[in-house]
């Protein structure tokens, strides 16, 4: 970070740019969101500003994760660039373990009245026997070797307890989820939408909609739910 933000910062007094390096660094490298209590960069709107700006000099942008929480992501412009060149895309089974957990732990009971809000975060999480029907296909191997990748990367957390029938973790999403910006996690529920009713009006309506390279709907997505 040396010398990237100099311009940026070397107006502002020594507490102000202490309080958006702080905010910076813990935006960029904590796990979870960071809370506006704890950071005065985060509470000031216009330190906040600031600090969106610096994000948006390496590619990256202030993310809103609710509750007076905040995180950063890749610009939306940036992640498509970096998708066209094959960064960032999930392997297959590493593909269809994480949309089984975000099917059976948000789709599933959102669509069923038991989630709220339109985030990744759950309390209902994907049990071991949900998870064995596909390692029953892929093997159990290889199942597990593509969960521990997706806990690595933040994109699954394992809990425990949550099946009565099976010893071992169940998964709930992962805090890298919450990195998304709202044109990302849009983009993610149509996907999921397009995996789990292909044949639905829906589903037929958002692959209109993409085939003609039109905008994404901008209405919430807890209309939709």
């Amino acid at each position: 970070m040396s010398g990237l933000f100099d311009d940026l910062l070397q107006p502002l007094g020594d507490k102000q740019r202490d309080a958006l390096v702080s905010a910076w660094a813990a935006l960029e490298y904590g796990s979870e969101p960071a809370s506006e209590a704890a950071l005065p960069a985060l509470r000031d709107a216009a330190l906040r500003h600031l600090l969106d700006q610096m994000l948006r000099m390496t590619g990256r942008t202030l993310v809103d994760a609710g509750a007076y929480l905040w995180t950063s992501g890749y610009r939306d412009d940036i992640a498509a660039v970096l998708a066209a060149n094959g960064w960032g895309i999930l392997p297959p089974l590493e593909r269809a373990a994480l949309v089984l957990v975000l099917i059976h732990s948000v789709a599933i009971p959102r669509a069923e009245g038991h989630l709220a809000g339109d985030d990744w975060q759950s309390t209902h999480p994907t049990t071991p026997t949900h998870l064995r029907k596909l390692s029953q296909v892929r093997g159990q191997r290889r199942l597990s070797d593509a969960l521990q990748w997706l806990r690595a990367a933040g994109l699954v957390r394992s809990v425990r307890g949550a099946d009565s029938e099976m010893a071992g973790a169940s998964y709930v999403p992962g805090p890298a989820l919450r990195r998304l910006t709202p044109a990302a996690r849009r983009r993610l529920q149509e996907n999921l939408i397009l995996a789990v009713g292909p044949d639905t009006a829906l589903a037929t309506a958002i692959t209109v909609r993409r085939s003609l390279g039109r905008p994404e709907v901008t209405t919430s997505p807890r209309s939709s739910s």
